[in-house]
């Protein structure tokens, strides 16, 4: 393992300390920081945010990640490479099984899930607020989506982003079997 793919694990180690949504959170946080919409970050970016995170990396660290994410050699990182690397590794049973339910979600089949797509798999009705008549159907359906939706809540959610939430509940749990359980029932898979 070298220096960089060590420090990787070192701050995987410590998102995943945070809980399951740790990795999930710190994209969230990271896309907000690109405010010119880039997809990228420059060290100083990188190292500021990581301090207000609480996450401790020695400049050489953050610098030796950049360059590991630096696609096209502008001296910043690729944020999206840097997050799916920063992912929690998974089995391909694991994947698998979020690729089906996040195949099941996107009926447009367009690679984005939206509240449209939702409409035909996931109801609101039933929710407490749509009963109460303080919110509407679309209101549930569009809260239930930004649960996925790391970057800036556009109301859509694409599959890296469906992995980068389940990321953190995959590690979260021992076995394949059991992670593949979990996704099986609450997906109706």
């Amino acid at each position: 393992m070298d220096a960089v793919d060590a420090t990787m694990e070192k701050l995987r180690a410590q998102c995943l300390s945070r809980g399951v949504s740790g990795i999930h959170c710190l994209a969230r946080f990271f896309r907000r920081l690109d405010q010119h919409g880039s997809r990228s970050l420059d060290v100083g970016e990188f190292q500021r945010g990581l301090a207000k995170l609480g996450l401790a990396l020695a400049t050489a660290e953050v610098e030796g990640i950049c360059r590991r994410w630096d696609r096209d050699g502008s001296g910043t990182l690729d944020l999206e490479e840097f997050l799916r690397a920063l992912r929690p590794p998974m089995s391909q049973a694991r994947e698998a099984v979020i690729a089906a339910a996040f195949a099941k979600l996107d009926r447009s089949g367009d690679g984005v899930v939206t509240v449209e797509d939702l409409r035909g798999v996931y109801s609101g009705s039933a929710h407490p607020k749509v009963r109460s008549g303080e919110w509407t159907e679309e209101q549930v359906l569009r809260q239930f989506l930004d649960n996925f939706d790391s970057s800036e809540k556009d109301g859509q959610v694409t599959l890296a982003e469906f992995q980068d939430y389940y990321s953190g509940v995959s590690a979260s749990m021992d076995t394949d079997d059991e992670f593949v359980a979990m996704m099986t029932s609450a997906w109706r898979l």
